[in-house]
């Protein structure tokens, strides 16, 4: 018989938010389970597969024997093709020791947190932002500092908002281009005048969260660490998820001062030690091949992009910008607040999405989860079929609201 309680767990576990994305995403197969015909556009999944010959190096790893431990930060051959694939790409230019493989980019994200940030340290974070940013500040002992922006600037903040939010006991500031939750890009020119503000204050560690980089609809990525005054305070984020479609495989990486990389490593090596060998292997491979498959992938994501924001846009009372990476939408609904179908009313954007899940049968995140209560994200990693269904059934739900 179970005895343990919820007062024997720590505060620490208490305080943490479930992740809402995962949240939903178990929401919708409890209702499938039932019998229910839900289409779920709540996680931030490719449904491709993983190209064949990424898979292919995976097995060959396996049968040349990659079943060992690796070097923490991870195996050399995968760090020189990250450092190559960065100068290529990024004008990043870092050697073999400034790079750390982890488990995704989630532990990256976490990593940085617990090395770089003491109790009562300030962390800038652009919303809307990934939801496990949040949290994972908390647990490094920091205090989150959101910088709300809306549709009406392609859900992008200024740099004069960055500029007001800095204090004395700023240590970080942390956001995604292209970004999860809106699917923006911020521009060469907005993110030179935010480097521009952080430039002077170099105890303030800048991450940037790329991992949306090869879905990019604006034809060139820019990264933050390639403007000169900033490349030493930067953090670069990538892996494998979503331009590789590797969701799976848990590999992400990191490209920073040497410092910081030792400091994420030395962490690591107490958490996880490093991630799959054959794993890293089949990266190193993936980095080093052409890149065709993963421009397919975007081609079909721009093509979804086009057709769900058509589609969203016939919908009265959606408001819906045109997002120029990753594959998401974000409308916003705020239209809706204070209606009812006549048994359940929209108070808010919670509400708006239990009630799409619950009569609609369609699973979308609410944006309160991502620092913004007007708006929801779907997902259009999905068929144009399943996609084209949901946003009918969106329509249907909506339309007994009054």
């Amino acid at each position: 018989m179970e005895t343990t309680t919820a007062n024997q767990l720590s505060q620490r576990i208490l305080n943490m938010q479930e992740s809402a994305t995962i949240k939903m995403s178990q929401m919708a197969r409890d209702l499938k389970a039932k019998g229910n015909d839900v289409i779920s556009l709540s996680l931030g999944e490719p449904d491709f597969d993983t190209p064949d010959h990424i898979k292919e190096a995976a097995k060959q790893a396996l049968s040349d024997g990659f079943t060992k431990y690796t070097p923490v930060p991870g195996l050399v051959e995968l760090r020189e093709a990250i450092c190559a694939k960065f100068k290529r790409d990024n004008d990043l230019h870092f050697d073999v020791n400034q790079i750390v493989v982890s488990n995704g980019a989630k532990q990256s994200v976490a990593n940085l947190a617990l090395v770089l940030l003491n109790p009562g340290d300030e962390v800038i974070v652009l919303a809307p932002f990934w939801v496990s940013y949040f949290e994972i500040i908390k647990l490094g002992g920091g205090i989150p500092v959101v910088l709300k922006s809306g549709i009406e600037t392609d859900f992008k903040v200024s740099p004069e908002q960055v500029a007001a939010a800095v204090t004395d006991k700023t240590r970080m500031i942390i956001f995604s281009s292209p970004c999860n939750p809106t699917g923006s890009v911020y521009t060469h020119d907005e993110l030179k005048a935010i480097a521009d503000v952080l430039a002077p204050h170099k105890n303030i560690t800048i991450v940037s969260d790329e991992i949306y980089e090869y879905i990019n609809f604006t034809g060139k990525h820019v990264s933050i660490g390639s403007f000169d005054n900033v490349r030493d305070q930067t953090v670069t984020i990538n892996g494998f998820s979503k331009g590789f479609a590797m969701t799976g495989w848990r590999l992400g990486y990191i490209g920073g001062p040497t410092w910081i990389a030792k400091a994420c490593a030395k962490m690591q090596g107490q958490f996880t030690s490093g991630a799959t060998a054959f794993g890293q292997k089949a990266g190193a491979h993936a980095l080093n091949s052409d890149l065709a498959p993963t421009h397919a992938m975007r081609a079909a994501f721009l093509k979804r992009r086009d057709m769900v924001i058509e589609l969203l846009r016939e919908i009265p009372g959606f408001k819906v910008n045109n997002p120029q990476g990753a594959f998401y939408v974000f409308p916003d609904i705020s239209h809706y607040f204070g209606t009812s179908d006549g048994t359940t009313k929209i108070n808010n954007a919670n509400d708006f999405c239990e009630y799409l899940l619950q009569t609609a049968y369609v699973a979308v995140v609410s944006g309160s989860a991502f620092g913004a209560d007007d708006c929801f994200r779907l997902s259009y990693a999905a068929s144009e079929e399943q996609l084209r269904e949901a946003i009918r059934r969106i329509g249907v739900a909506v339309g007994k609201l009054s």
